[in-house]
């Protein structure tokens, strides 16, 4: 994991800048009492910049707690152990950015199934995640992508593990700053959130909500 970071994920300031203008953008999906978990937290830019009674990060990565704001709690674990160890129903909103195309499709399954394990009936699931569709050219430039999900496929796998869709933007965020050096404002961030033409776009976001027993 340590060489990964090295190698693709290195750690870029700008990085915090968009994170904590997209967490604004989607305050409204998380409740102020929410328990809200993270998967794959990285360096925490998201689970960071989250108003919650109670926030959970997640990442086997080793540095996890170095980065992570007070009041966050780590767990330096791998996300399929450490989900498997906590209770079912603990949490009301889970948040995952570009997760689940570094799993098999089955296991990318297993942990939609997982996740709504621990989700309390009508809780939200926020996934921010390369889409295909628009990130073909450089989707394979990270080498551990191991599935394929598109704005239609996504919401599918979903649906099939128990969720609800409530919302789909097919392009929300530009796939990488890897590949610019560009300083960025904030102000930047929230304009082309709010703009509908979204220039070199190539991760969408899903929103989903766990539909209570009785309605599977």
């Amino acid at each position: 994991m340590a060489s990964y970071h090295v190698a693709h994920l290195t750690e870029d300031s700008r990085r915090a800048t968009v994170w904590k203008v997209v967490a604004q953008h989607l305050a409204a999906t998380v409740p102020p009492d929410a328990h809200v978990l993270e998967l794959g937290s990285g360096y925490c830019d998201w689970i960071n910049n989250v108003h919650a009674a109670r926030r959970v990060a997640v990442d086997l990565w080793n540095q996890l707690p170095k980065c992570a704001a007070p009041g966050v709690e780590t767990m330096t674990l791998d996300v399929r152990e450490a989900m498997r160890s906590l209770g079912e129903g603990s949490f009301d909103v889970v948040l995952a950015s570009n997760l689940l195309e570094h799993f098999s499709p089955d296991d990318a399954a297993s942990v939609v199934g997982d996740v709504a394990r621990l989700l309390r009936p009508g809780g939200r699931f926020v996934l921010i995640q390369p889409n295909f569709r628009y990130a073909w050219r450089h989707y394979f430039d990270d080498y551990t992508h191991r599935a394929i999900f598109t704005d239609v496929s996504l919401p599918a796998l979903l649906r099939a593990g128990g969720f609800r869709i409530m919302e789909v933007r097919p392009r929300f965020v530009p796939y990488s700053l890897r590949r610019s050096r560009i300083p960025i404002a904030s102000w930047m961030v929230k304009a082309y959130l709010l703009s509908p033409v979204k220039p070199a776009a190539g991760q969408m976001l899903v929103i989903a909500q766990k539909e209570p027993a009785h309605v599977r």
